[in-house]
């Protein structure tokens, strides 16, 4: 008990050192979904900012890139409705003119819009619509007024070639505002293809740590708490096997120790126990060699008893039966019953002797159990008792007696304790007292039950 007392005062005192397994699993699961929020994170940020460069650049800088071209487009067909209006003076050329100085107000509010975050444009947008409504106020609306009036587009030329200077100004200053839209918007793609390879990468770094995560977690159940595991199954299955003597030492989680320190102790009572057992069957063993030893002796000593005292009653019986015979004219009838019943108690005391050995013997020396035939046993049992059998002048007859299980000599025995002559069986039917025994199916249920 030492040893297990050791490990328990040994998990004991590192109990605050060792998490248990559950906890160790909380803390992994818990890294495990801090580093997803931080990765979700981190990816969230990296397609938000993505999205923004996209939308920036899809709702606001593309837009304004193509108003601003209409916006020249809209110029160059203003100037070329005035040019027509100037040569053949027909107001259906005006039409044009109008609707496109209202388009390009329409447009010019909606590039506001677009360009609110692009002060520089927005403020090189307004250059280019000032120098656009002075060059409308200076030339065309001029033009248009002296035409109505009657002058001829001869004598306008020259206020038109006036006009082209002031319109390729305004032209000039969108067509710049274009280029710095056009850089605007290589910078957005820029932009937007690094934002998308950042994002990219960032995936990628968050996958990596995901997997890297799950097996660095793996690799630390395995070894934290698979392994512990595996080699207290092993113990365990060593000490189940028959090596009682294995110890089991505690390792890993805080829980799996004290699991091993249950299994030990376990194990250590288990020993106690067999120790003990062992120690008691081994003391049974000695107690019942001695007892057969014992038993020998009485065994000895009844047959050496039972023959002395045998010879004895012999001479006993033997010189009354003589004197009986020699003396009998002599003798009155009193006389011969007490010799008759001389003989007689020698005679009993002698089976008395007899059936006292033979039950020392019973169940310590006949132990051959096997398949036995009643009618062999009788036999051996008639060859027995010939001389009483002699003297009795009896005649046994017997019938086809079965085979049955059992001890051949014990059965003997039993076949001459039922045949043999006792003034203890006057009540027994088959008895060599009789001058005709049968002995029938019934006498072997007889021996069967007394078996």
């Amino acid at each position: 008990m030492s040893s297990t007392a050791a490990a328990s005062a040994a998990v004991t005192a590192g109990r605050r050192a060792r998490m248990t397994t559950s906890r160790r699993l909380s803390v992994m699961m818990l890294g495990m979904t801090v580093l997803v929020l931080a990765g979700g994170g981190v990816g969230a940020v990296a397609l938000s900012h993505t999205a923004a460069v996209s939308n920036r650049l899809a709702d606001r800088i593309s837009p304004a890139r193509t108003a601003v071209s209409r916006l020249e487009s809209g110029l160059l067909e203003q100037v070329a409705a005035v040019r027509g209006y100037v040569i053949t003076g027909d107001p259906e050329l005006l039409r044009p003119y109008e609707d496109g100085v209202a388009a390009e107000r329409a447009t010019a509010r909606r590039v506001r819009d677009l360009l609110a975050d692009e002060p520089a444009a927005r403020r090189e947008l307004d250059g280019a619509l000032a120098l656009a409504e002075r060059w409308r106020a200076e030339y065309p609306t001029r033009l248009i007024a002296a035409r109505r009036a009657g002058t001829s587009a001869a004598e306008l030329a020259p206020v038109v070639r006036q006009g082209r200077l002031a319109f390729d100004a305004a032209q000039a200053a969108l067509t710049s505002l274009e280029a710095r839209l056009d850089r605007v918007q290589a910078a957005g793609r820029a932009d937007l293809d690094r934002a998308r390879a950042v994002r990219d990468l960032l995936f990628v770094a968050i996958l990596a740590t995901l997997l890297l995560s799950s097996i660095v977690i793996s690799v630390l159940v395995r070894t934290t708490v698979l392994r512990p595991l595996d080699r207290l199954g092993a113990s365990v299955r060593r000490v189940a096997g028959g090596d009682f003597e294995h110890r089991l030492a505690p390792e890993g989680p805080a829980d799996i120790a004290r699991l091993t320190v249950d299994v030990e102790t376990m194990r250590q009572r288990v020993v106690d126990a067999l120790n003990t057992s062992r120690r008691h069957r081994d003391a049974l063993e000695q107690q019942a060699a001695e007892l057969r030893r014992s038993n020998e002796d009485l065994e000895q000593f009844a047959y050496v008893a039972s023959h002395d005292l045998q010879e004895p009653l012999r001479k006993v019986a033997s010189f009354c039966q003589m004197l009986q015979r020699r003396y009998a004219d002599q003798l009155d009838d009193r006389a011969r019953q007490y010799i008759d019943y001389a003989v007689d108690g020698a005679t009993r005391m002698q089976n008395l002797i007899n059936d006292l050995l033979a039950f020392s013997r019973i169940g310590r020396v006949y132990r051959d159990d096997r398949e036995v035939d009643l009618g062999a046993t009788l036999a051996q049992a008639e060859s027995n008792l010939s001389e009483p059998i002699a003297e009795a002048g009896a005649e046994i007859v017997a019938d086809r007696l079965p085979v049955v299980h059992g001890d051949p000599t014990l059965l003997t025995m039993l076949w001459q304790n039922l045949l043999g002559p006792s003034s203890r069986r006057e009540s027994h039917p088959p008895a060599l007292t009789d001058p005709y025994v049968t002995v029938s199916r019934h006498t072997a249920l007889v021996v069967l039950v007394n078996q």
